[in-house]
């Protein structure tokens, strides 16, 4: 089946060719195809596909340079066209290659932001879920593991709820790597990666796909082999170099050399090894990433300057074409000069009472805030001076009685010293002892503020949302048990800041509040859609956005703060307390 549909049939015999080597993973007789210079297409959109189909065979051979090539001609001709969807298919493999490649420097980062924007103009989550996938692994690069993990999920979600297999299977493989790597928990990545296994086998689509089998056999290798059982990681290795595979062979057969090399070393059996570091040898020797990786960065430079080279053209079009406007309109200039002046007043005039009407909504929810934080102390207060008074009423009723009732006796037992007298005075004493640990008891366990760090920030959220101008999500993790009351109260204060600073400064719609019990300590992350903003220019003294008292608080916890933030792209902070 082609991996290709039209609207209409102007497929020449070419092109029909090209689709159908690379259904059957015929990526050399592309290569040589293209090479005979008998492909020639007329329809742009044919080019652009070709193209693609062209640089996805050569990355699939991990000549990734001339990939590189093509797959930049095709984004040329899907820009041309307006083909969108083509377009970030294609910026999303441009990143991928450029990813792939270590110590490259380029520019990246603009592929990947390209499909964020098409994702959220077209709400896609198809689009949206290899985004989240991509700021996970970054995050996984950078050893922010909650970060990560968090992004991992998001996908996780997305790939259930829109039934895609392919996605489940390697964000599975994802979290298996972050487990493995990263977090150095080799039975939870082995667990992860025997999800993706499963998920493997039960896809019909996907079964036989021999490069994810390949990477999840030489996953399940490397935990096994971390977690020092080498037998069983070798049994993993032999299954995935059984694999003859269509794609990445060189690539993914070095990489899988290096891993036997390494676990026959640690085992101490030198041969074996040896056979194995030869095999990577020669693969290596084979794939020269250095020159590889230098004629990618030419290919990426000659590009940007043809794109410079297309907006300047452009620009000096729109220049002349803006001359000749200019001069046009040059007698109509005073009258439009007067209507702009009525105008302008009459913009002014809206403009003042929107900002009224905007002061007056900030100042709405400002006040929701400060109610609610009113209430929490409230019934902190109330709390306390009940359980108190609890306190004083049985130490005065109970324990008072008791106590009376054990002097009279102990006077009783020194004018009479009866073995009967001195046994009820020695369990009333013990009653009286049990009472004050039932006391102290009801003290520990007693509610100093009713309702709880969860309910009090929930309420927080229904009554702003209720308000129809911003929505807040809350979204919780191991928060069955109560905090201690201060800390509740504290971390309570730094979430009512943190949305106080979203009402008045980021002019965004959705907030959504993660807080994560981590059982050693607490991770909380507020994201928002809005403006954003440049975290550089923020700093511990300006106290114009509130940052100050929240750092502050944050210190006082012993905890830390991170801002994530750019320009028209919401903001996520992130908070890590220690419990």
């Amino acid at each position: 089946m082609s991996i290709y549909s039209y609207g209409q049939e102007h497929n020449n015999a070419s092109f029909s060719q090209l689709d159908s080597l690379f259904n059957d993973e015929d990526y050399r007789s592309i290569i040589s195809l293209n090479d005979s210079k008998k492909l020639i297409f007329n329809d742009v959109e044919i080019q652009g596909h070709a193209n693609y189909i062209i640089g996805k065979s050569y990355e699939n051979l991990n000549k990734e340079d001339s990939a590189l090539v093509y797959y930049q001609n095709a984004l040329k001709l899907f820009k041309k066209i307006k083909a969108n969807e083509n377009v970030t298919k294609t910026n999303l493999e441009i990143y991928l290659l450029l990813d792939s490649q270590n110590n490259i420097q380029v520019d990246k980062n603009k592929y990947l932001q390209e499909v964020l924007d098409y994702a959220k103009v077209t709400n896609s989550k198809k689009w949206l879920a290899p985004y989240y996938t991509n700021v996970g692994i970054n995050h996984s690069k950078k050893g922010n593991i909650d970060s990560a993990k968090i992004y991992y999920n998001k996908t996780l979600l997305i790939a259930k709820e829109i039934d895609s297999s392919s996605m489940t299977i390697n964000t599975y493989l994802n979290l298996g790597s972050l487990y493995s790597s990263k977090i150095k928990n080799q039975d939870s990545a082995i667990y992860q990666y025997n999800e993706a296994l499963r998920y493997y086998f039960l896809d019909t689509l996907n079964y036989k796909n021999f490069n994810i089998e390949f990477n999840l056999y030489n996953n399940l290798g490397n935990a096994y082999r971390r977690k020092k059982e080498f037998n069983t990681a070798l049994k993993y290795y032999s299954k995935a170099e059984e694999l003859e595979l269509p794609k990445f062979n060189r690539k993914s057969k070095k990489i899988l050399y290096s891993n036997i090399d390494a676990t026959y070393y640690y085992m101490g059996e030198w041969e074996s090894a040896y056979d194995y570091l030869y095999k990577y040898d020669s693969i290596k020797n084979i794939i020269n990433l250095k020159e590889q990786n230098s004629s990618i960065a030419d290919i990426e430079e000659r590009y940007e300057n043809e794109q410079l080279k297309v907006k300047n053209l452009s620009s000096e079009a729109k220049r002349k074409q803006s001359q000749n406007i200019a001069i046009g309109l040059g007698g109509s200039l005073v009258l439009g000069f007067i209507i702009a002046f009525l105008l302008f007043k009459n913009t002014k005039r809206k403009q003042v009472l929107a900002e009224r009407d905007k002061e007056l909504e900030t100042q709405k929810l400002a006040t929701v805030l400060k109610d609610q934080e009113l209430n929490a102390i409230d019934a902190m207060i109330e709390g306390q001076e009940k359980e108190r008074q609890r306190i004083a009423n049985d130490l005065h009723d109970d324990l008072g009685g008791l106590m009376a009732t054990v002097k009279l006796h102990f006077n009783a037992l020194k004018e009479k010293q009866t073995p009967e007298l001195y046994s009820k005075t020695n369990d009333l004493i013990d009653e009286a002892y049990n009472k004050v640990r039932t006391v102290a008891h009801a003290k520990n366990s007693g509610v100093i503020a009713k309702q709880g760090l969860l309910k009090a920030i929930n309420e927080m959220a229904f009554k702003i949302s209720a308000l129809n101008k911003i929505t807040i999500d809350v979204i919780d993790h191991g928060l069955e048990n109560r905090l201690e009351n201060s800390l509740e109260l504290t971390i309570f204060r730094i979430i009512q800041e943190l949305i106080t600073n979203v009402i008045k400064h980021a002019n965004a719609t959705e907030v959504t509040i993660h807080i994560t019990n981590h059982e050693d300590s607490l991770n909380i992350m507020v994201e928002d859609n809005g403006k954003g903003f440049n975290p550089s220019q923020v700093t511990k003294t300006n106290k114009g956005m509130g940052i100050s008292s929240i750092d502050k608080r944050v210190e006082h916890l012993n905890g830390t703060m991170t801002i994530e933030s750019n320009k028209n792209q919401g903001t996520t902070i992130i908070i890590d307390i220690p419990i």
